[in-house]
Formats: structure tokens, C-alpha cells, sequence
């Protein structure tokens, strides 16, 4: 009898670790998204003055999903053993700033109030998942998938697929043709010059 109690223990327990892992990837997308929905929304970052502050803890938010190391080298795929360890960590430095800039501005300027419904998860293996959803605007439904994958004790997205385009892809085929003619250090010098120039024009608009 204790042998089948230790038993049944050992498979309900089992089965708790599986359901477990089977909800974390929803889970680690749908909190941190829920809570930068949540400072879009507060009326205290309302005002231009506020927005900077807005800014940097949606940015916190963000950075505790996304494995933004993970999502540089699948943007530049096989091209990423023709940059060497310096090259490698400016790279992830520069663009990562880039989807900042990019996705964080069009965040804050696009945001109408939208709703995003989660629909659920498909464990592709132990260690990869993708997490659907859709954001409502309107009578507007946009699919937003996430693929993520399981490192260092937790699950982290590392692309985004918006109505069957995928961010990881698109920046592949534009960093594809620049480095089909010019060097890793050419391409890392046209982000930082970009990212530059963006950090030139907030600083302009902060000042207005």
C-alpha cells in the first residue's frame, strides 16, 4: 500500500511539473504584455513631459520577455559566424536598441486603447512553444504570435509573427542584402548611425 501512495504521489507530481511547463509560456507572454498595456494606459504617464518616463518602464517590461541576444542572431542567421566576439556584442548592443526605438515609439504613438486576447499555446517540444493571440481593434482582429523557448529557468520570446510576418524574417532579408555587399562592421555602423540620429530627434522633440 505505501509503495502505490508513493507511486500515485510520483505521477500526480509528475503530471503537475508537465501542466506547469505547459502554461509558462503563456504566462511569461501574457504578464509582462498585460502590465505594459497597463502603464500605456495610466493617466500618470499622460503629457508629453511624462512620456520619457513612460518610455524607460515600458522598456523594463519588455526586456524581461524577449531574448534580444537570441533574436540579433537569427536576424543575421548564418551571416553570424563572419562577425567575430566584438563584432557579435556590438551587433546585439545596436539593434536591440533599434527595436527599442522602433517598437517602443510606435507603442507609445499608435496605442488606442487596443485589446489583445490570448487564445492559447502549442508546446512544439520541450524546450520551443508558440503563443497565439490576437489584438482587437475595433471590429479589427489582428493575429500576434509568439515563438519562444526555454533558457536559464525560464521561457523568453525570441520572434514575433504580426498577420503571417514575422519581425526575426524581416529584418533577416534587409540585413541579408546589406551584408551580401558590405562588412558586419559596415552593417553595426549603419544601426548605430540610425540609432543616433533617433536619440537626435527625441531629445529635438523633448525640447519643442
Amino acid at each position: 500500500m505505501k509503495k502505490a501512495i508513493i507511486a500515485l504521489i510520483t505521477f500526480l507530481f509528475s503530471i503537475s511539473n508537465v501542466y506547469e511547463i505547459g502554461r509558462q509560456p503563456l504566462d511569461q507572454v501574457k504578464i509582462p504584455i498585460e502590465k505594459a498595456i497597463a502603464v500605456l494606459k495610466n493617466p500618470e504617464y499622460m503629457g508629453e513631459e511624462k512620456k520619457e518616463m513612460q518610455r524607460e518602464r515600458i522598456w523594463e517590461i519588455v526586456q524581461e520577455a524577449f531574448d534580444f541576444k537570441l533574436i540579433s542572431i537569427r536576424a543575421v542567421a548564418r551571416s553570424w559566424r563572419n562577425f567575430d566576439k566584438k563584432q557579435k556584442e556590438e551587433f546585439v548592443v545596436q539593434f536591440t536598441e533599434l527595436l527599442r526605438n522602433t517598437y517602443i515609439d510606435k507603442l507609445q504613438g499608435e496605442f488606442h486603447d487596443e485589446e489583445v486576447l490570448f487564445l492559447g499555446q502549442d508546446m512544439i517540444s520541450e524546450d520551443k512553444a508558440v503563443v497565439k493571440s490576437k489584438i482587437l481593434r475595433g471590429n479589427v482582429e489582428i493575429p500576434m504570435d509568439y515563438s519562444m523557448h526555454f533558457h536559464d529557468n525560464k521561457w523568453w520570446i525570441y520572434d514575433v509573427n504580426i498577420e503571417g510576418v514575422s519581425l526575426v524574417k524581416n529584418y533577416r532579408n534587409q540585413f541579408k542584402s546589406i551584408l551580401a555587399k558590405e562588412s558586419p562592421d559596415q552593417l553595426i555602423l549603419r544601426l548605430k548611425e540610425k540609432n543616433e540620429k533617433h536619440e537626435r530627434d527625441r531629445t529635438l522633440t523633448q525640447e519643442k
